[in-house]
């Protein structure tokens, strides 16, 4: 535990704000997990649905800072790579 004033309150600050950001980045997981999954079990459509929730999510994570958006903008084309070698 810190001794100095501020940085206590920077480590009471860095919790809330782990609790705050771990909650999306789980769902971040959890449905890029789903895109992968669908696309393993080549259910093309699924995936495709999928993926555009999966863009709406990480798109809200990028944009409330939670991630960066160079790292939002890396996961959904990664995600979209999978789901258009299956469509192809």
């Amino acid at each position: 535990m810190p001794n100095i004033k501020s940085s206590i309150r920077s480590v009471k600050t860095d919790a809330e704000r782990r609790a705050r950001n771990f909650p999306v980045k789980t769902a971040i997981r959890t449905i890029s997990r789903k895109v992968a999954e669908a696309v393993q079990a080549g259910q093309v459509e699924e995936a495709k649905t999928l993926l555009t929730k999966a863009s709406s999510i990480i798109d809200k994570a990028a944009a409330k800072g939670v991630i960066h958006k160079n790292a939002a903008a890396r996961k959904k084309s990664r995600l979209a790579q999978k789901v258009n070698a299956l469509a192809q």
